[in-house]
């Protein structure tokens, strides 16, 4: 029985389960769920998530929810090729890696994009200020992680890629809105403020299987001002 994956176009969450899929070749069906239509909240998701959240993988009779543990589940159910290394101390890096990711950058770079996206940038405007000081600082340690490997962790694009791309991904395409003119020169021309995370994303973006992750209604709205 395939796999089925419910998930949302532009949430960096299920992008990352998404990537991971491609990585291993494991088909699977797709369930484009609608954020508008409050979909994610609807009985029948509330069945296979109570919290009414994306992504939801389902094989067969089971179903796991919250993106890294997808992963998680994922490596060990699927393990060729790899994404969380291929030994222990390997392992141990990438998930303290994404542990780190998520501790100390993706709670500011999730404000800086609601607050843009919602139109808030002035009215928040010390907030963003701060929140954009911490993601900074954590873009140099990755880009100097970046400096010295193809991949954030190892010789090979892992979970930590994974983790870490799409929201990335995200951050960008609201630094590129006009309501961000006055930001986005912390972060904007990638390659010249932060050249080695420039040449992963195109790596990234390189991948096989990579357009069909890419989030379907960015292709329809495109984020409008300059790279």
């Amino acid at each position: 029985m395939a796999l089925e994956l419910y998930w949302g176009s532009g949430s960096p969450y299920s992008w990352r389960v998404m990537l991971a899929l491609e990585h291993k070749r494991l088909p699977y069906q797709s369930h484009l769920l609608e954020f508008s239509k409050q979909e994610p909240k609807s009985p029948h998701m509330l069945k296979l998530n109570f919290r009414g959240q994306v992504p939801v993988l389902k094989d067969g009779d089971y179903v796991c929810f919250e993106s890294l543990a997808i992963l998680y589940y994922l490596d060990l159910k699927y393990p060729e090729p790899p994404i969380f290394g291929r030994s222990a101390e390997e392992s141990g890096v990438i998930m303290r890696v994404i542990c780190e990711f998520q501790a100390y950058v993706e709670p500011d770079l999730m404000k800086i994009t609601r607050l843009v996206f919602s139109g808030s940038v002035a009215k928040e405007l010390d907030a963003i200020t701060r929140a954009m000081h911490t993601v900074g600082n954590e873009a140099r340690t990755i880009e100097g992680r970046l400096s010295k490997s193809d991949w954030i962790v190892g010789e090979s694009v892992s979970a930590a890629d994974f983790v870490i791309f799409p929201s990335i991904q995200l951050l960008l395409r609201a630094l590129r809105r006009s309501e961000a003119a006055d930001l986005r020169s912390r972060f904007l021309p990638m390659r010249v403020n932060y050249p080695a995370l420039a040449r992963w994303i195109s790596r990234m973006e390189a991948l096989p299987g990579y357009e069909r992750t890419y989030p379907p209604h960015w292709r329809e709205q495109p984020a409008s001002a300059a790279s």
